[in-house]
């Protein structure tokens, strides 16, 4: 895990730049020209504002001069002074306008491009994830976090970095002319603001860490949230009656976040109430002195003017300058969670091949093993079995004892913990991943149902056919969709799901068939695999489809994972799972005669029918 910035003050003004350099550079390559016009226009926004005070100063001068002229020439030259530090004042001041414009303008339309730019690398960086990342609570907390938190950050940390450079400069500035008054006023306007800096970045350090630890109960909170709001989960929420007992905990939830939000602000703001005071008195103590100096004829009343605005502005220079170092430290702590997420290091696949030595071999599983991460069993233990072009295996067993792990194993989805799997020859690992995967074609029983139109629900089958209508139409006749999508308004154009205007919602049954149009798309895969693939289709349905199935496959493999004994026989070969072994293999004929495990659970399944 990224190690948090350190905590003492010194290390944590060094730290504030931990992650400016990736920052930036993510915000530059967003938009450049946007960049360089918001460093030009913080460089300006730095020097106008004292030089406008020090211009402000002598035009004081200027007047005063005016006042006590004794003759018409010199009450002429100053006023003709005061008149041109007029006019340059106002120029400043038009400048230092356009100047905060132009930064409110880069600023506003980076947040919209960068705010893209950081959740597509985000998305980028979940394309390359394994499968076991999402199955991981706290890696998928890590995500979260990354795409609640940190998608504004990188801007954020820029702006408060040339905030703080706009800050340098101004006080600069400033410290240059207050130190023609006193080098003692200069230390006076840097060091009372230290201890709101100190108190202040404390406490963005503690708003961090209740952040990363409830992680887990917003992500519950998210959960509930959507089980009360989406359509997949409003049935069962209002026959079971659930939403009171979902909605409360959902409440409980909030009001503990809010119970310690409200404690840190309170907490918060009450010592920067304090230590504000504290700016004020030094402001106050340095405005005396000043005035002082001027009532003893040290300085010009135009020059006292000047010194106690400056002394102002120094101090604001010097509270924001130190609230975006503490903004920065923040910001760093939550970019950290970005930067976590993004530099994960995951597996490259470390194949390059596109095919095998031996095209005949099939598919071979040598004595593999896995085991799920924190599991203490195995969820499949010394498998092995070889399926040839041309032949088809069933997989049969109770619930979890290892069929779809298998099948994920052969999709590549996870890597076995022992032992190896390979297909035309070729260990898994050595395939290009993309040329693996268009071998293999997989339906699982609990596929995805896109918020698409039928045809495209379809045709992602094959993602390079997506658009060839006569070859979705085809796949959608083989999986019997077909019949009910000419009946649907718009026919393969027909919007699903209920997420759009005008979407249709399909049976169970229905969005089956249109899984398994999606299988048939793959022609040109060499391996196909079906998951549980009519659990919600009628008998009649499920022997017309199979017998497409079984003309699709004739040259390939095909796998099929089913309760149904009706479709099982219809293998050549098939293994009987339990507990993550195999506990019996054979034809069909011959699992019956053996009287096992295969043959009780077919009698039951018969018996059922009589």
């Amino acid at each position: 895990m990224t190690a948090e910035p350190p905590v003492n003050p010194v290390s944590r003004f060094f730290a504030v730049f931990r992650y400016s350099a990736l920052a930036m550079r993510i915000v530059r390559d967003t938009s450049l020209p946007l960049t360089l016009l918001m460093a030009a226009a913080t460089i300006a926004n730095g020097v106008l504002p004292a030089s406008i005070a020090f211009v402000g100063g002598l035009f004081v001068d200027a007047v005063a001069g005016a006042i006590a002229a004794e003759d018409a020439q010199a009450l002429a030259a100053a006023r003709s002074d005061a008149l041109f530090y007029v006019l340059v004042e106002a120029g400043l001041v038009v400048l230092m306008t356009g100047a905060q414009r132009i930064t409110t303008v880069s600023r506003s339309i980076l947040q919209v491009l960068l705010g893209n730019r950081v959740n597509v690398m985000i998305i980028e960086k979940a394309m390359t994830l394994e499968l076991s990342h999402f199955e991981d609570a706290e890696y998928y907390d890590k995500l979260l976090r990354a795409r609640r938190e940190a998608s504004s950050r990188p801007l954020g940390l820029v702006i408060k970095t040339f905030d703080l450079i706009r800050d340098l400069i101004a006080l600069l500035t400033i410290g240059a002319w207050l130190f023609q008054f006193s080098p003692w006023v200069v230390v006076l306007l840097v060091f009372t603001g230290l201890p709101a800096f100190v108190a202040e970045a404390g406490f963005s350090g503690e708003a961090f860490r209740i952040m990363r630890r409830r992680s887990p109960e917003r992500r519950l909170q998210f959960y509930l949230e959507m089980v009360l709001t989406r359509e997949d989960g409003v049935k069962e929420v209002k026959l079971l009656q659930l939403g009171k007992l979902f909605l409360q905990r959902y409440v409980n939830i909030f009001r503990n976040i809010y119970r310690e939000d409200r404690n840190l602000v309170l907490r918060r703001n009450f010592w920067g109430y304090l230590l504000g005071l504290l700016s004020s008195a030094a402001f106050y103590f340095a405005y005396g002195w000043v005035g002082f100096s001027a009532i003893a004829g040290a300085i010009t009343i135009g020059q006292m003017t000047a010194y106690i605005a400056q002394f102002r502005l120094g101090q604001n220079s010097v509270s924001s300058s130190l609230t975006a170092v503490n903004g920065m430290y923040e910001d760093n702590l939550y970019l950290s969670t970005l930067t976590e997420y993004l530099e994960h290091e995951v597996p490259e696949p470390t194949g390059d091949e596109t095919g095998g030595p031996d095209p005949g071999d099939g598919v071979r599983f040598e004595n593999v093993s896995f085991t799920y991460p924190g599991a203490g069993a195995p969820a499949l233990d010394n498998i092995s079995l070889h399926i040839r072009p041309g032949e088809s295996l069933a997989i049969v067993g109770e619930n979890g004892s290892g069929k779809t792990t298998l099948i994920k194993l052969l999709a590549r989805l996870y890597t076995p913990s022992r032992g190896r799997i390979t297909l035309e020859g070729l260990e898994l690992s050595r395939w290009d991943i993309d040329a693996l995967r268009r071998k293999i074609g997989v339906i699982f029983q609990d596929f995805a149902r896109y918020q698409l139109l039928v045809g495209e629900n379809i045709g992602i089958g094959d993602v390079e056919e997506l658009d060839n209508e006569p070859q979705v139409r085809e796949a959608a006749g083989k999986g019997m969709a077909d019949a009910f999508i000419r009946n649907l308004p718009d026919d393969y154009r027909t919007q699903l799901g209920t997420w759009f205007k005008d979407g249709k919602e399909l049976s169970g049954g229905q969005w089956q068939k249109i899984a398994l149009s999606r299988a048939f798309m793959r022609t040109r895969a060499d391996v196909l695999i079906l998951d549980e693939p009519t659990a919600a289709i009628d008998a009649r349905a499920e022997a017309e489809i199979f017998a497409h199935f079984g003309k699709l496959t004739a040259r390939r493999i095909s796998i099929i994972i089913s309760h149904r004994f009706s479709t099982v026989r219809m293998a050549k070969h098939i293994i009987v799972l339990e507990q993550g072994r195999i506990q019996e293999q054979g034809s069909h004929e011959s699992l019956l005669h053996s009287s096992g495990q295969y043959a009780k659970l077919f009698e039951l399944q018969a018996r059922g029918y009589q």
